[in-house]
């Protein structure tokens, strides 16, 4: 009797378990698939972030808006509004007038190279090239990378240096990284 007790309570805790699982997993919520996220363009990051508001005034203001918004892709340094605030030998103001249209393309075409080119992609030029590299700007100027500690410097044909400070923003068309100062293709 002790032996029937023992078989009928293990099918009993068999059916138990069997009915639970059928019900636990009929009650647990269904796998969902993972949406991708689909990045910006490059206006539309300009666009939605607060820092680049002086680089998007830039944008508009000059015919590459829908360039940066559908082609690519690119590679954009992008200076912060702090790096336009810093910009001298010209205010910003001067730039913006219309009469200085094509100065104002020249200096945003300056800061576009065609491509998308990740940090880690200038970090192997660097190291190809014995700690300096160059790429040509949409503007057709010469921009050339180096690097100080672990920083990668930017400097234009007059000297004049920016730093990545924010490096491989991802975007449907290229790549953003953030630089503290604006390049010049041209005394401006």
């Amino acid at each position: 009797m002790k032996s029937y007790i023992t078989a009928s309570f293990l099918t009993f805790l068999v059916t138990i378990c069997s009915v639970s699982a059928q019900e636990f997993s009929s009650q647990s919520p269904k796998r969902v698939p993972v949406l991708e996220v689909k990045k910006l363009s490059i206006l539309r990051t300009a666009q939605a972030s607060e820092k680049y508001q002086t680089l998007l005034s830039v944008i508009i203001a000059t015919d590459l808006k829908e360039l940066l918004d559908h082609s690519g892709p690119f590679t954009v340094f992008a200076p912060s509004d702090l790096a336009f605030e810093k910009l001298s030998g010209t205010s910003f103001d001067d730039l913006m007038h219309p009469d200085n249209q094509k100065e104002l393309k020249a200096l945003l075409s300056y800061h576009i190279v065609a491509g998308k080119i990740s940090a880690s992609k200038i970090l192997k030029a660097l190291s190809r090239g014995g700690g300096k590299t160059t790429f040509t700007s949409l503007q057709g100027d010469i921009i050339t990378a180096t690097i100080k500690g672990i920083d990668i410097i930017l400097s234009d044909s007059f000297g004049n240096t920016a730093t990545i400070v924010v490096a491989d923003t991802n975007q449907q068309n290229g790549i953003i990284h953030e630089i503290d100062a604006v390049m010049r293709p041209q005394e401006l």
